[in-house]
C-alpha cells in the first residue's frame, strides 16, 4: 500500500480511533474490539508503554486495520514505528524532523497545528493531512474558517470529535477525524469492556456515513 492508498482509505473511513493507554496489556484486544465496530484506521500512541512493540504486534495480527503510529516527536520514533508496521505517523504538533523523516520513506505524515501560521507552515514542509489540535476549543466553524484561506489544505480535526459532531466536522470541510476518549473510554479500556467499545465503533461509523 502506498502514499496515495493509504490517504484515500483514511478519507474513505473518515474517522481514526486513537488509543491511549496507560498500560499496552489490552491494546490488541481494544483493536480487535474496534475493528468488530467497523473502524480500521487506528492509531496507538508514543504515550502508551511499548507502543511500537504493539504496533508490530497489530500489524502482524490485524492485517484489516490501517495502522499508524501517535504523537510522534522525533525522527527516530518515526522510522522505528513504520519498521514496526506503522503506514502513517501522526504529531501533535509542527515537527520538521519527523515530516522530513516520513517523506524519506513514503510514509504519510499527519501534523499537528492549531493557528492558521502553523498550519500553513506544517504545509509547506510537506505534511499531507494536518491534524488540528485540539480542535474540541473551536469545534466545526474553525475548520470551516481554515478551509476559506486555505482549501488544498487537508484538515483533520483532533479533539471533541463525537457521534454527536463528526458529521459537522466533516460537512465543514474535513478530510477526516480522529477520535480518543470519546471513543475508547478510559473505564472501558481499564476494565476490558470490549463490547461497549466495538458498540461506540458502531455509533462512530453510522453518524460519520450519515454526514450527508
Amino acid at each position: 500500500m502506498n502514499k496515495t492508498d493509504v490517504l484515500a482509505r483514511l478519507q474513505a473511513d473518515k474517522v481514526i480511533a486513537l488509543i491511549r493507554a496507560d498500560s499496552s496489556a489490552s491494546l490488541l484486544d481494544c483493536a480487535r474490539a474496534l475493528s468488530a465496530g467497523g473502524l480500521n484506521c487506528i492509531e496507538l500512541t508514543m504515550t502508551t508503554p511499548n507502543a511500537i512493540e504493539c504496533c508490530a504486534q497489530v500489524a502482524q495480527e490485524l492485517p484489516q486495520v490501517l495502522l499508524g503510529l501517535g504523537t510522534v516527536l522525533d525522527a527516530e520514533t518515526a522510522r522505528r514505528g513504520i519498521a514496526a508496521g506503522a503506514k502513517f505517523i501522526v504529531t501533535p504538533c509542527v515537527r520538521p524532523e519527523v515530516i522530513k523523516a516520513c517523506k524519506e520513506a513514503g510514509v504519510p505524515v499527519l501534523g499537528g497545528a492549531l493557528t492558521p501560521t502553523e498550519i500553513y507552515t506544517s504545509w509547506e514542509l510537506g505534511v499531507d493531512v494536518v491534524k488540528i489540535f485540539p480542535a474540541e476549543f473551536f469545534g466545526p466553524a474553525y475548520i470551516k474558517s481554515i478551509k476559506g484561506p486555505f482549501p488544498k489544505i487537508q484538515i483533520m480535526p483532533t479533539g471533541g470529535v463525537t457521534p454527536e459532531t463528526v458529521g459537522d466536522f466533516l460537512k465543514a470541510g474535513a478530510f477526516a477525524t480522529a477520535a480518543g476518549s470519546a471513543l475508547v473510554a478510559a473505564a472501558a479500556l481499564k476494565s476490558g469492556d470490549w463490547p461497549a467499545i466495538t458498540a461506540r465503533a458502531k455509533q462512530f461509523v453510522a453518524a460519520a456515513a450519515a454526514k450527508v
